[in-house]
């Protein structure tokens, strides 16, 4: 499978990375920048958001929004109402770094199996499913648009 170029030097780069710690602490490393430009902005939601986007299953209470870039691409958003959430913090960056402002078509064909290259074999069935649910969350929303031209 190959993912857009962006999301692909990502999984590469955790590719290459075997020692569990080694992977935890570049995970931090990433959730480190949510508040950069990742973490919704009060102009588009502010707590307690909107219903419609919650990600189900996920433990660390997350939310995104797609919003609409004039070129026809989407800019991602996120929050983690869970401070400590930061596997969904981590991957809320990834995604916006990689995903913001890619070809529709080419964020909805990312797959799920990105949580496991990313985190590791090992992550939990929970965390797994609620990381799972961010990845969803995005392609719904680029596939939608896709529907709608």
């Amino acid at each position: 499978m190959m993912y857009p170029e962006k999301l692909q030097s990502v999984v590469d780069d955790f590719a290459h990375i075997t020692d569990r710690h080694e992977r935890a602490e570049y995970l931090i490393e990433i959730a480190d920048r949510f508040s950069e430009g990742s973490k919704v902005p009060t102009a588009i939601s502010v707590r307690p958001h909107d219903e419609a986007h919650h990600v189900t299953f996920c433990e660390s209470d997350a939310y995104v929004w797609a919003i609409d870039n004039p070129d026809g691409t989407l800019k991602f958003y996120f929050d983690v109402l869970n401070p400590q959430g930061l596997s969904a913090m981590a991957i809320a960056v990834i995604l916006d770094e990689t995903l913001s402002h890619q070809p529709l078509a080419q964020v909805a064909q990312v797959t799920t199996d990105i949580i496991f290259r990313i985190f590791g074999q090992e992550i939990s069935m929970g965390k797994g499913q609620g990381l799972m649910g961010i990845v969803n969350m995005v392609k719904y929303e680029a596939e939608k648009r896709l529907k709608a031209v």
